[in-house]
C-alpha cells in the first residue's frame, strides 16, 4: 500500500466503532456483475485494505472464503476482535504484495481503499491472483454527502460540508482520486472489459453521534489531530453544539439519516 494513514490503535478503535458496512444496494451490484461475468460458484473473496473488516464480514455468506488484507497491524486486530462466519481470515500485507496463488481469487474488493493503493503496482498484482472472468470491485462514497432531518436537512448538510472543507486540507494528495470518481485508476484497469458506475445514492440511519465519530474516523481528521491536537477537538465540540442547535435537540442520541453517493469501478479479467 502506498499510503499509511491508519495505523494507530485509536484511529482502529474508532474506524471499528463508527464505520459502517457496505450497503445493500452495493453488495447487490458487486455480486450480480460477478454472477454475469464469472457466474457460480464463488469460492474464494479478497477484501482488500479491509480496515476493521466491516466489508469483509458482508461477503462471508456468499463465499466458500473470504480474506480480508490490510497492511495495519491495529486494523486487522481489531477487525479480528469481531466475532464472524467461520469462512473469514485475516492477514496483514501492503495490497500490492498478496499472499495468494496465481489465478486463485473469484472476486478482489476494496472499499474506501483503493485510492490509498500503488495503482499501477495493485493492478499488476490483481492480474496475478484473479482467476480467468474473475472480478474486481473498487468502491467509494463520494463527497457528496447530506445529513437528513426533516426540515433541517440543508444546515446539517452545510454544516457537514464546512467541516469537510476544512479538513480536506489535510487529505494528501491521494484524496484527489475520489474527487475525480475513480477515473484514472479506472484507466488504470488493463482489463477491457470495465465500467464506471458514478452516483447510486445510499443511505444509512445514524445518530449525531455517530455521526461525529464518523467524522473522526477520517484519515484527514487524524492528520488535522496530530497536528493542532486542540483545534481538532474544538472542530468536533462546535460541530456537535452546531448540530443539536439545528435540530434543537439535547442529546447526540438523536437520529438523522446520511445519504451517500458511491461510486464503483468494475472489471473482469479476460478468459
Amino acid at each position: 500500500m502506498e499510503t499509511r494513514l491508519f495505523e494507530e490503535e485509536e484511529h482502529a478503535s474508532i474506524y471499528q466503532k463508527y464505520r459502517f458496512s457496505l450497503p445493500p444496494e452495493m453488495q447487490s451490484l458487486v455480486l450480480s456483475y460477478l454472477e454475469e461475468k464469472k457466474g457460480k460458484p464463488f469460492l474464494l473473496a479478497a477484501d482488500i485494505g479491509c480496515g476493521s473488516g466491516q466489508c469483509t464480514r458482508v461477503l462471508a455468506p456468499h463465499f466458500e472464503k473470504v480474506v480480508g488484507t490490510d497492511i495495519s497491524e491495529a486494523q486487522i486486530k481489531e477487525a479480528k476482535k469481531v466475532s464472524g462466519p467461520s469462512n473469514i481470515s485475516y492477514c496483514v500485507c501492503p495490497a500490492e504484495e498478496l499472499p495468494f496463488e496465481d489465478a486463485s481469487l473469484d472476486l478482489i474488493m476494496a472499499s474506501s481503499a483503493a485510492h490509498w493503493f500503488n495503482t499501477e503496482k495493485f493492478m499488476k498484482e490483481s492480474n496475478r491472483v484473479l482467476k480467468p472472468r474473475g472480478c474486481m470491485a473498487l468502491l467509494t462514497y463520494t463527497q457528496h454527502i447530506e445529513i437528513h432531518a426533516k426540515d433541517c436537512t440543508e444546515k446539517l448538510t452545510a454544516i457537514f460540508n464546512e467541516v469537510e472543507e476544512l479538513l480536506l486540507q489535510f487529505g494528501g494528495v491521494n484524496i484527489h482520486h475520489v474527487k475525480t470518481g475513480y477515473k484514472e485508476i479506472f484507466d488504470a484497469i488493463p482489463f477491457p472489459e470495465k465500467e464506471r458506475l458514478p452516483n447510486t445514492v445510499c443511505s444509512v440511519r445514524l445518530s449525531i453521534a455517530d455521526v461525529l465519530g464518523f467524522i473522526q474516523s477520517f484519515s484527514m481528521f487524524r492528520t488535522y489531530l496530530s497536528k493542532d491536537p486542540d483545534a481538532a477537538k474544538e472542530c468536533i465540540r462546535k460541530t456537535e453544539q452546531r448540530c443539536l442547535e439545528v435540530l434543537g435537540a439535547s442529546s447526540t442520541e438523536v437520529m438523522v439519516e446520511m445519504h451517500m453517493q458511491y461510486m464503483c469501478v468494475l472489471a473482469s479479467k479476460p478468459s
